[in-house]
């Protein structure tokens, strides 16, 4: 007898319908096809203990399993589920009218439970893609796929559950609803961080509030403890709110990674990930044997923060050159690629030279010239040149981190960083793929970020007494466009200019000579 399900394979982070046919004749031959991995071959002995220990006894049986197309790679465990459910529609054991409906995944133990996937949504949003009219998966992972709507998902802790619901008795499985809304708008605020907690550092502080309002990417240069890392952290707090589908791709994301916790059905927040410097490129970037999302990916729509910059692996730091580019990671195999999103905010931090202390207002810097340039060198100019806004970080004077007196809080920063997304939404409405000033091409630059004639001399003399490099004049018109968009004006001022002249510290050639 021949029965025929339907699962899926992730493919970056889409989804793909496999068909699963499974046809018993006599024998005892058990075979499978359709490009299996290693873990797919072994469900066969997962199969078998499963059934055993759940009373659904296994048919000793020639049986044979296709998993179609046979063109793309199955991996993981996910098709123990469906495999097991086939072999028994096959038998006969269980009613096989019903299953061609569902969208069916998951892991088997020995003892017939089923263990949580990766990739529930993106598999559920195919499911309703292609018209199933509902999906069965394990019940970890049923909140997160219940965020779909238009579709029954069904969460299930055993198999003998799954059995029992296509042989019409229903009462095991009961379907899965998430409030979409409710998740959405409970936690996306709830930061255990504010920068209200940040004492002095106004420059600094509002050097993020610019980067958060225009998208730009942004480094920290200063010595240990003057508070790089503090208000990398706070970043996230002032940026604007993610959008539903923002969620829901970001969502995905960690899903096909397997990042997300037990309890956590949509991610409201914006990622804020702060990999070691020990970071290998691949785990960066993504890929690997089977591939996965990187840290660059898993930070999508949020900050990708890089502490202590020229410590990272040379390779490390160029092959995030393109990502920083086009937004997104292609990763190339033999017979197939994938690609993932890479909308990031960088925020790096570094110190100033080897010992920490250059230009430092109190300790005496021990390096060479020599040793400041090279240290300074490791960061190279490619990557530079896709950084916006470049400042300084000097340590906090005692009086200031002694008054109790709390800064300006992270919703006050956010109200002024939302108004100012909101005329960047308004401006590039009709340029597609273009949401923020960072994102700005030198056309559109001369189009909506022109100076009148006292700031394009302003801009020359600045150049030219500072020895600025000839890429920082299209960085410097990005970050005045957004200076400009903070005080509610669309013409460019001179003093928005000068401020954004002073976010160009490592393009001065001054920087780390004596």
């Amino acid at each position: 007898m021949l029965a025929k399900l339907y699962s899926a394979a992730i493919q970056g982070i889409e989804a793909r319908t496999v068909t699963i046919e499974v046809n018993c004749t006599q024998g005892i031959q058990f075979c499978m096809v359709g490009l299996p991995d290693a873990a797919v071959k072994e469900s066969h002995q997962r199969i078998i203990s499963a059934l055993n220990q759940t009373e659904l006894k296994y048919p000793h049986r020639k049986t044979i399993v296709n998993l179609a197309p046979a063109d793309i790679k199955k991996e993981g465990t996910a098709y123990d589920l469906p495999i097991a459910l086939g072999i028994l529609a096959a038998a006969g054991s269980i009613k096989s009218s019903g299953t061609e409906n569902y969208m069916i995944m998951g892991e088997l133990s020995l003892d017939g439970s089923i263990r949580p996937i990766k990739g529930a949504l993106p598999i559920t949003i195919k499911a309703k893609e292609e018209n199933f009219k509902g999906i069965i998966l394990p019940e970890e992972n049923a909140p997160e796929a219940g965020i779909v709507q238009g579709i029954d998902v069904y969460g299930a802790s055993n198999i003998k559950e799954v059995a029992e619901f296509f042989n019409n008795n229903c009462s095991g499985l009961q379907q899965t609803r998430t409030d979409a809304e409710k998740e959405f708008g409970e936690h996306q605020y709830e930061y255990p961080f504010d920068f209200s907690e940040v004492k002095g550092q106004e420059n600094v502080k509002r050097a993020a509030e610019v980067a958060a309002a225009g998208g730009h990417n942004i480094i920290m240069i200063g010595a240990p403890g003057s508070g790089k890392s503090m208000i990398a952290k706070r970043l996230p707090t002032i940026l604007p709110p993610m959008t539903i589908d923002e969620a829901l791709e970001t969502t995905k994301i960690h899903s096909v990674a397997g990042k997300l916790t037990q309890n956590s059905s949509l991610i409201s927040q914006r990622p804020f990930r702060a990999p070691h410097h020990t970071i290998s490129s691949v785990a960066l970037v993504g890929g690997g044997t089977y591939p996965q999302p990187g840290e660059i990916s898993l930070a999508h729509n949020g900050v990708l923060f890089l502490d202590e910059l020229p410590e990272f692996s040379r390779h490390v730091l160029e092959v995030m050159r393109q990502p920083l580019e086009d937004r997104k990671i292609t990763i190339s195999r033999s017979k197939s690629s994938i690609t993932y999103p890479a909308g990031i905010m960088l925020v790096a931090s570094m110190n100033p030279c080897p010992c920490g202390y250059y230009n430092h207002p109190t300790k005496e810097c021990i390096c060479s010239e020599g040793a400041v340039a090279k240290y300074l060198g490791r960061i190279s100019g490619p990557l530079l040149d896709r950084i916006d806004i470049q400042i300084e970080v000097v340590p906090v004077a005692f009086e200031k981190l002694a008054d109790k007196k709390p800064g300006e809080t992270s919703a006050e920063i956010r109200r002024r960083v939302i108004a100012a997304r909101q005329r960047q939404t308004f401006r590039f409405a009709d340029e597609p793929g273009i949401y923020c000033n960072a994102q700005m091409t030198p056309k559109m630059i001369a189009r909506y970020a022109t100076p009148d004639a006292t700031g394009i001399k302003l801009l020359k003399d600045a150049m030219e007494r500072f020895s600025l490099s000839a890429r920082a004049y299209d960085r410097i018109l990005k970050v005045a466009r957004t200076i400009a968009d903070l005080a509610g004006r669309e013409e460019i001022l001179p003093e928005d200019l000068r401020e954004a002249i002073t976010y160009r510290n490592l393009d001065r050639t001054s920087w780390g000579s004596r």
